[in-house]
């Protein structure tokens, strides 16, 4: 008998920006063409959504976020709307992707967004810098992203970084985390999500051999809770999931009509295709004794585990799904 789920939040995204990169594991498979609505109609629907919520659905956490990267044309002036409604892009940025600067006019970007209340900012490196620029795409991203980092510092931000773990560049985390270090103590080490483009990583996923190639002191900053062998999730037992956060994109095919579209109905569309998609599927403990390898070596995080199992039972049985996880398009994500 699967739980009652309920929605906790919405998010509501236009992916109308570009991304200067082209990482391996992009979450949203980014490849030059934006799929997303013009921001000032996005941006506007988000203001009478805001509103509506606030008043019919106060209970429900609501945010508007754009993307692929964060850099927008006008993007103090975004900032002000975000945090107009409470949303939690006005105060957060992860700044991969952005144009290349350096000098004044990083330092003018980075102060422009301190005036308009931008309090934290991360930072994600691949690698040291060969390996990093190969694997984002970008000559001279990880000069860029130091300089950034060093910058941020210097002007007060809250700054975070994300140190993802893969077969080919865990030899590399130990010097990259006394890199990192030097300009601030958040350094996290993290396994790549398998959605995107991230499934193209499988092969190089970090396994449990591997942690003979970090340090002690490293082997500390991933989090071992959260980040589990397949082995260990299929020994223990995973809590329910009781709550599901929706995400609606915005596209130029879909705009209009959402529109017109009472904000109730719109999150009831949305939670009716979480629904379909999770009713189609057996639990994570059924797929477990299905597909799991009791011997996995492989580190995942639950999600990316239950991920990899749906993904083989629905092409085992050719089920024809909207798929809810491909966080290019209106779906959710249960917890």
């Amino acid at each position: 008998m699967r739980n009652e789920i309920k929605t906790s939040s919405v998010m509501l995204q236009t992916l109308c920006v570009p991304c200067g990169c082209r990482c391996r594991y992009c979450l949203l498979s980014w490849d030059g063409r934006r799929l997303g609505a013009d921001y000032a109609r996005s941006e506007a629907l988000a203001k009478r959504f805001y509103e509506w919520i606030s008043r019919e659905r106060p209970a429900l956490s609501f945010n508007f976020s754009f993307g692929y990267s964060m850099e927008h044309p006008q993007l103090f002036r975004a900032l002000d709307f975000m945090n107009s409604i409470g949303s939690v892009g006005g105060r957060f940025l992860q700044l991969d992707g952005m144009a290349l600067r350096e000098g004044r006019e990083l330092a003018a970007l980075l102060g422009g967004m301190r005036e308009h209340g931008v309090e934290a900012l991360n930072l994600t490196f691949y690698g040291m810098e060969a390996y990093h620029d190969g694997f984002a795409g970008r000559r001279g991203d990880f000069a860029y992203l130091l300089n950034t980092l060093r910058m941020a510092r210097e002007l007060g931000f809250e700054v975070s970084t994300g140190v993802p773990l893969t077969r080919e560049s865990a030899s590399q985390a130990d010097e990259l985390v006394r890199l990192l270090r030097r300009y601030t103590e958040v350094v996290r080490l993290f396994i790549p999500h398998g959605e995107g483009r991230g499934a193209a990583l499988e092969p190089i996923r970090f396994v449990r051999e591997d942690i003979g190639l970090l340090s002690g002191e490293t082997v500390k900053l991933l989090n071992r809770e959260l980040y589990r062998t397949e082995a260990e999730w299929l020994a223990a037992t995973p809590p329910p999931e009781k709550n599901r956060a929706l995400l609606i994109s915005l596209t130029p095919e879909n705009i209009g009509r959402l529109e017109q579209t009472p904000f109730a109905d719109i999150i009831r569309e949305v939670e009716r295709l979480d629904e379909e998609y999770y009713t189609a599927l057996p639990p994570f403990a059924e797929l477990a004794a299905m597909y799991g390898d009791e011997n996995g070596s492989g580190f995942f995080r639950l999600r990316d585990l239950q991920l990899k199992y749906q993904r083989r039972y629905i092409k085992e049985r050719g089920l024809r799904l909207h798929d809810v996880t491909d966080e290019r398009l209106c779906g959710s994500r249960r917890y």
